[in-house]
């Protein structure tokens, strides 16, 4: 299996990490699980910015795993597509560290770089 597969993976898996630390940091009690989208929607703070990681790397998911899977069905040259996946994976892991501390301006260079990754990899069978 590529590299990009295995960014397509992790990449489906990056979200759960925002939900951990959003109901680990929020302290989601026992209660909330009966509606924990109405309890999320109350938090402040680093577990909110953890729970809007959460909501924007499920809308990323599904346009980067395409990009992947459209590259390798054009057989673009397979380096080139693993090295974008694995800068979309490198971006958007730092983009959840900049949600989690609070840096806006450097979250959305950096959402744009992971846009650019999955455009590129669209393109790289072209």
């Amino acid at each position: 299996m590529t590299a990009a597969l295995w960014c397509v993976l992790t990449a489906a898996f990056l979200p759960y990490v925002g939900t951990v630390l959003a109901k680990a940091g929020g302290h989601m009690p026992a209660a909330a699980n009966r509606d924990p989208r109405s309890w999320l929607a109350t938090l402040e703070g680093w577990p909110k910015r953890a729970h809007a990681f959460q909501l924007n790397s499920f809308e990323a998911f599904a346009p980067f795993a395409v990009a992947v899977l459209v590259a390798q069905t054009l057989h673009a040259p397979q380096g080139r597509v693993d090295a974008l996946a694995l800068a979309f994976i490198g971006l958007r892991v730092a983009y959840l560290i900049c949600y989690l501390t609070d840096r806006a301006t450097l979250r959305s260079w950096l959402w744009l770089g992971g846009l650019a990754c999955t455009v590129a990899l669209f393109l790289a069978g072209v």
